[in-house]
């Protein structure tokens, strides 16, 4: 981790800066309050801020910022693996297939043993076709989909091919299921929580998700926002 003042010219320059998102903020608000302590501390009108890859509000963990001539890297960075840990509730299912709408079915769940859930994590390790949620930022005919979604329109979504390397799962809490997975650019982890609750001829949904890697990045690296503000020049310091 960076243990030294930044400096104007440091971020002007441009620095890959790791963040522990806290929950329930968005990505864009971290974007927007890295940049103003910036300006505020540096004393400059203008800097490129921007972050590698959305996570979720109820999302915490790895958030990868960059700024200055960096923000030309974030396409390379956003198409990296990715590892999160997290927890599945087996049982019942949401319309955002996460906490972010209310429990809508509830599903069976004595049927279901430890083997069936080791046998689901298998069939979900490799190249899958993973269809997004609904309530996501991505867009159809110029509207994002969670539009469509609030609103309560039908829409249809395509499903597209992405790649789980490691696939592990815990279920001594159950119907809680602790999973930690890691998976290429492009993965819905509220999809494969949703489809892993039909696998098991049931329902569930993400109750808790926290992104630990990108690349070589690691969540252990990460900056609070308070911490970072420690590194930031004082207003007394502050370059024109």
């Amino acid at each position: 981790m960076h243990n030294k003042e930044f400096t104007a010219e440091d971020f002007k320059t441009g620095q890959i800066l790791l963040f522990d998102k806290p929950l329930e903020w968005t990505s864009f608000q971290v974007v927007n309050k890295v940049r103003w302590m910036i300006r505020k501390s540096c004393g400059i009108k203008k800097i490129k801020v921007g972050h590698a890859g959305t996570l979720d509000p109820l999302a915490s963990g790895l958030l990868v910022i960059c700024t200055g001539k960096f923000t030309k890297k974030i396409p390379e960075l956003q198409g990296q693996e990715k590892e999160y840990t997290g927890t599945f509730t087996i049982g019942s299912t949401t319309p955002s297939y996460d906490l972010e709408t209310e429990i809508d079915k509830t599903y069976p769940t004595e049927h279901i043993t430890s083997e069936d859930i080791a046998k689901a994590a298998a069939k979900f390790t490799g190249e899958i076709e993973q269809i997004p949620p609904v309530f996501s930022a991505l867009k159809k005919d110029g509207k994002r989909l969670y539009e469509y979604a609030r609103k309560g329109e039908e829409i249809k979504v395509k499903s597209r091919q992405v790649e789980i390397s490691e696939f592990e799962v815990d279920d001594s809490n159950f119907p809680e299921v602790s999973f930690r997975v890691v998976c290429s650019k492009g993965t819905y982890i509220r999809s494969l929580a949703h489809d892993f609750g039909q696998v098991l001829n049931s329902g569930a949904h993400l109750s808790a998700l926290k992104r630990t890697r990108i690349g070589d990045f690691e969540l252990s690296n990460a900056f609070s926002i308070k911490s970072f503000e420690n590194l930031l020049p004082s207003q007394e310091n502050k370059s024109a």
